[in-house]
């Protein structure tokens, strides 16, 4: 079920499926400025990230004596969430363990979803709980789709990535299927921006670490409009986008954990986490996206 907020420059609306938000309306133009989920070239919206990110190594985990199988990015992004509170300004989803989630990883937790807007910028709060674990390790990451280009004026070659400080990002790479290889490469030195072309994404995503920048975001180069995204404190961002030429949407992904390595472990508790919590333990991030028209 779909539920929405606004204020007087934006209409988000979420879905308590996966939690996710699905539309942001620019509500002086009317325009749709999230990826709208052509099943022909990508389904999704703006996923959640959850309990991992990336793939497992042979597609499993081994956790409390159990093998579990696992796809992409975890399992609460396919979940029915909650609908918690709905106020003016405010969308809260919690999803839960039950048996649903306690099939594919068997720990106790609350993941709360949070959407608050303050002007033209969205908050999006995520808060992992630990109700009964001795400890509760996780990752967690966001995925959100930006529709490109902003209106049928414009291309592709109009567009740049677009650091809030000079950067020399260094990526990781997860070629070819998916996993951690141990090579890592240069996306540039020493640059303020990335040309969007429509070969960017042919080898799939860009993960870059350790960016010192406090914002990325993707620029119309004559117009100044934007997407920008607040990054700091996250150790891992990456850009993505389908195989379709021309492109239609830009993934920025702001995360706190990384995809598994090839050969990597399989047990759970080998696995790096965003965090690691006692019992009785929350954890809170938060991604501020700001609709620069």
């Amino acid at each position: 079920m779909r539920y929405a907020i606004e204020n007087e420059f934006l209409r988000l609306t979420a879905d308590t499926h996966g939690a996710e938000a699905v539309s942001v309306i620019d509500k002086r133009s009317g325009a749709e400025m999230l990826w709208q989920g052509d099943q022909a070239v990508w389904g999704r919206h703006a996923p959640i990230l959850f309990p991992y990110t990336g793939k497992l190594p042979g597609g499993r985990m081994l956790a409390k004596g159990g093998e579990y199988r696992g796809g992409q990015h975890g399992f609460a992004r396919d979940m029915e969430h909650k609908m918690a509170r709905h106020t003016e300004d405010t969308l809260v989803f919690e999803l839960a363990a039950d048996q649903r989630t306690r099939a594919l990883w068997p720990y106790d937790f609350v993941l709360r979803s949070t959407f608050t807007l303050a002007e033209r910028t969205v908050h999006h709060s995520l808060t992992v709980e630990n109700p009964g674990e001795d400890e509760l390790r996780f990752g967690i990451g966001y995925h959100p789709a930006f529709a490109i280009p902003f209106d049928d004026r414009h291309t592709t070659a109009d567009y740049e990535f677009r650091f809030e400080r000079e950067e020399s990002p260094l990526c990781v790479s997860a070629l070819p299927d998916g996993l951690l290889s141990g090579h890592s490469y240069y996306l540039g030195r020493n640059i303020r921006s990335i040309p969007l072309t429509d070969e960017l994404f042919q080898n799939d995503s860009h993960c870059m670490v350790n960016l010192r920048s406090r914002t990325l975001a993707i620029v119309e180069k004559d117009s100044g409009r934007a997407v920008s995204c607040d990054i700091e404190g996250y150790p891992y961002v990456l850009i993505w986008s389908a195989k379709a030429q021309p492109v239609r949407f830009v993934c920025i992904e702001p995360w706190h954990s990384l995809t598994g390595e090839e050969g990597g472990p399989e047990e759970w508790e080998e696995r790096p986490s965003a965090a690691a919590l006692k019992k009785g333990e929350s954890w809170t991030t938060t991604l501020s996206t700001s609709f620069i028209r």
